[in-house]
């Protein structure tokens, strides 16, 4: 079986895949003259397959854990039930005002809240539970990202952990960069952990989908 990172295959995946609507094509452009790092954000193919889930799923409350321009959070927002909310963790002030302008201009503040200060002691003060967590921050911190998520996740919730192939450094295992060791770590952890059940996907940089066993 040929592998799928054949030369050219991400494009072609972006154009088979529904484009972004024009709200998320501004604020895209609007990150990129704005902030540094604007390649963090999700992008259209991990865009869809984020408000896919929220479409199948049907959350109360989606938990985000790393804003950055609320690209990803204003992705999932149309999908949600009614009565539905997403409750989106930043720690970068520049971040999460972008974002909290975007997600107003877009119509979306009444069911997009962006909690400013550190993700953990954010998850700790919510009840929860959580239908479904997109984990995409700092990824020396996703082992605990993950352990606070799991107390709070609903019986039938989901947790996504992005960025796990890493450009594809996970598979150095001789690397010292910190990241890259810690996402080595981090899925090694996962797919041994017997209480969890988990699916590395090549969407994007790499999307690790995790539930209960």
């Amino acid at each position: 079986m040929k592998p799928v990172t054949l030369p050219g295959i991400e494009d072609y995946v972006a154009a088979h895949t529904t484009p972004d609507a024009p709200h998320l094509v501004e604020l895209a452009a609007q990150a990129h003259e704005a902030l540094v790092d604007p390649q963090m954000m999700s992008g259209p193919v991990q865009g869809r397959f984020l408000e896919l889930l929220v479409f199948a799923m049907r959350p109360r409350l989606v938990l985000e854990i790393g804003t950055f321009s609320g690209y990803s959070a204003l992705s999932m927002a149309p999908a949600l039930p009614p009565g539905g909310r997403i409750v989106t963790c930043e720690l970068n002030p520049e971040h999460a005002t972008f974002a909290r302008k975007r997600i107003a201009e877009n119509g979306f503040a009444d069911r997009i809240t962006v909690e400013e200060g550190p993700a953990l002691d954010t998850v700790r003060s919510l009840d929860g539970p959580f239908d479904l967590a997109f984990i995409d921050a700092n990824k020396t911190g996703y082992p605990d990202y993950l352990e606070a998520v799991l107390e709070k996740l609903s019986p039938n919730g989901l947790m996504l952990a992005d960025n796990t192939l890493w450009n594809g450094d996970v598979l150095n295992a001789d690397s010292a960069d910190p990241d890259t060791h810690a996402l080595r770590s981090f899925n090694a952890a996962v797919a041994a952990d017997p209480r969890l059940r988990c699916t590395l996907l090549t969407v994007r940089d790499g999307l690790t989908v995790i539930r209960r066993a």
